[in-house]
């Protein structure tokens, strides 16, 4: 009896020696019900390609097993019938007569609280997580991770926030009138140094453990979903990072793209759109590294293709999120950007995207927007971009004074050619980011000028997005980047004043917090602006007036860039005021029974919700 115990243990252990091969399987499980049958493991191990591999599970086929150069891989695709039962199938690895078991779970789909996708109802509001606040000190830095916790005085380095510290604010954003959260990428970056900002990732199906968990994610999405927040990824399938567990043993030498020497890109994107462009410019734009740390990834080989849609599709399905926030979208192979997307749509038809465009030049920026009206017989199927060429006009208009294509007048020009995007009411509109600097310091902290732009982009077309910290005057400019990346005053135990209280803002603070938080909230219940459609008038003597309208409601912006009050006369707009003989100021709650004649105070922008 105690021969056949022996024996049993020395074979347990044998079993479990074998099953240790296994190091990885991405994706980690897959859910049944899937509208797409089909499933690619890629599955990594010592020699695991030198086994054969076999399952029983009903409603489950292997179709093939792929090896490729690296013996530590085995690419083994399946076909989940339609009715196939949720379970755990058993994977059987051979080898030499010996044999080991790996489970993989195949899981019930769960039933969403609210639908998915992002529109112009939205008001997108972006954290940098390291940033926003500490909900537990205990993450702040993880034994065996490269990178330790070095203090809050180190710009560069981790601060400590995380997840936890973002939901415990999410009422102050439901407040402010935030409906959707982006933040910047939270998976593991375990690098050696500059690993806070998350966009060079070690591990595409883990939340990095200093933010918290894949679970703490789950519970994330779910709080926000319980107080109808919607919740964006920054998904990044440009690039990863270099200390990635598939960098350090690449499955094949063409999973990044390879030169004879580190060769960086040229960061020219309108080499992709140019008629007159070399190849070599193309080729350098999209497969050059975006840094020494950041290996680019090869889209193109069918592999790695597979490998990043399948992640962005396990991410939705397992923590029900809304939208994805593209980065670097033009550096990426466009052809793979437009499948994945056909993949993603198939299972969530009405998933929010919009796509990093950080270009010049409207029909540069136009070219990625799908369905547009360009010439070009390419079409992206991106709903929407980041509207950076509107940006720039923002900021021509508070750095300039009018003219016929400067101050306002180039925003009207910029708007003007809408045509070229086709419908632009998904592209996202913004006075800043984490890599831009912040907007107070942009229009030199003059508090008219930040309110008259905050006013515009929060009723002009397209989708609102706000920097956090941004509605507390925020400031600073990118020299270096980690200057408009500060801690939120407030967000961390001991911090000398909390800001998420409104009681502690003073002065202009507290004036331009609730300047925020009106129309933000206005906004929300105004279906001209979030559903009608807009009409600007041409700009004259430094006014620009526009009009957001449905068939039976209109609200009329006027914006006065001028230092000095004006009275305006209202006959010019008859076209969209006629039928309407009173107004309300939602800004000041002021009552207007004339609309003859509005009085605009310099350097402002009021909002007028017109009554018949």
């Amino acid at each position: 009896m105690k021969q056949i115990f022996s024996l049993l243990i020395a074979f347990y252990i044998t079993a479990n020696l074998f099953s240790q091969n296994i190091t990885n399987i991405c994706p980690p499980n897959w859910w049944v019900e899937m509208k797409d049958s089909y499933l690619q493991l890629m599955i990594h191990g010592d020699n695991i390609s030198a086994y054969d591999i076999k399952t029983n599970y009903p409603g489950v086929k292997i179709t093939s097993a792929t090896k490729v150069e690296n013996k530590n891989y085995v690419f083994v695709d399946l076909v989940i019938e339609p009715n196939t039962k949720p379970g755990k199938i058993n994977l059987e690895f051979t080898l030499n007569k010996k044999s080991f078991t790996q489970q993989y779970e195949l899981k019930q789909r769960e039933k969403r609280i609210i639908p998915y996708g992002l529109n112009s109802s939205d008001f997108i509001y972006l954290i940098m997580p390291d940033r926003f606040s500490n909900g537990d000190m205990a993450n702040d830095s993880i034994s065996g991770m490269k990178e330790k916790y070095y203090g809050r005085e180190n710009l560069t380095a981790r601060h400590g926030g995380d997840l936890q510290g973002i939901i415990n604010h999410l009422d102050y954003l439901k407040d402010l009138g935030v409906t959707a959260v982006w933040c910047t990428p939270l998976l593991e970056n375990d690098q050696a140094e500059w690993s806070y900002h998350g966009y060079a990732a070690t591990d595409h199906y883990k939340i990095d453990a200093r933010f918290g968990s894949n679970d703490l994610y789950k519970k994330y999405a779910d709080e926000s979903h319980k107080r109808n927040l919607k919740v964006i990824m920054d998904i990044v399938p440009n690039h990863c990072g270099s200390q990635n567990w598939m960098i350090l043993d690449l499955p094949m030498q063409d999973w990044v793209h390879q030169w004879d020497t580190y060769t960086k890109t040229n960061y020219r994107t309108p080499a992709l759109v140019d008629n007159y462009a070399s190849n070599y410019d193309k080729i350098l734009m999209t497969d050059g590294w975006f840094d020494k740390h950041m290996p680019d990834l090869n889209q193109q080989n069918e592999f790695v293709a597979n490998y990043l849609t399948q992640n962005y599709i396990w991410w939705i399905e397992f923590a029900h999120i809304d939208g994805f926030r593209i980065d670097t979208y033009t550096y990426n192979d466009l052809q793979f950007m437009i499948d994945a997307q056909k993949r993603i749509f198939n299972e969530y038809p009405d998933f929010g995207m919009f796509a990093e465009t950080w270009v010049d030049g409207i029909g540069v920026q136009s070219y990625f927007k799908g369905d547009n009206n360009l010439n070009t017989n390419y079409n992206s199927l991106m709903p929407g971009l980041t509207d950076f060429e509107l940006l720039w006009s923002i900021n021509n208009m508070v750095e300039k004074p009018f003219g016929w294509t400067d101050g306002v007048g180039n925003i009207y020009l910029k708007l003007a050619q809408d045509y070229l995007y086709g419908d632009a009411n998904k592209n996202v509109v913004f006075l800043g980011n984490h890599d831009l600097s912040r907007f107070y310091s942009v229009c030199g902290e003059d508090f008219n000028k930040m309110k008259m732009a905050t006013t515009f982009i929060l009723t002009t077309r397209g989708i609102p997005q706000w920097y956090y910290g941004d509605e507390i005057l925020m400031k600073n400019f990118t020299n270096p980047d980690g200057r408009v990346r500060e801690d939120f005053p407030g967000g961390w135990p001991g911090d000398a004043v909390n800001k998420f209280d409104a009681n502690n803002l003073e002065g202009k603070e507290k004036d331009f917090f609730h300047h925020v938080k009106i129309l933000a909230n206005y906004r929300k219940t105004s279906l001209p602006i979030t559903q009608g459609n807009l009409m600007q008038f041409v700009p004259f003597d430094g006014v620009y007036v526009y009009f957001r309208y449905t068939d039976t409601q209109c609200v009329m912006i006027v914006m006065n860039s001028n230092n000095k009050e004006i009275q305006l006369d209202t006959k010019n707009y008859a076209e969209r005021m006629s039928g309407f003989s009173k107004a309300k100021n939602i800004l000041t709650n002021e009552q207007f029974n004339s609309l003859t004649t509005i009085k605009i105070s310099a350097m402002s922008a009021d909002v007028y919700e017109l009554i018949k």
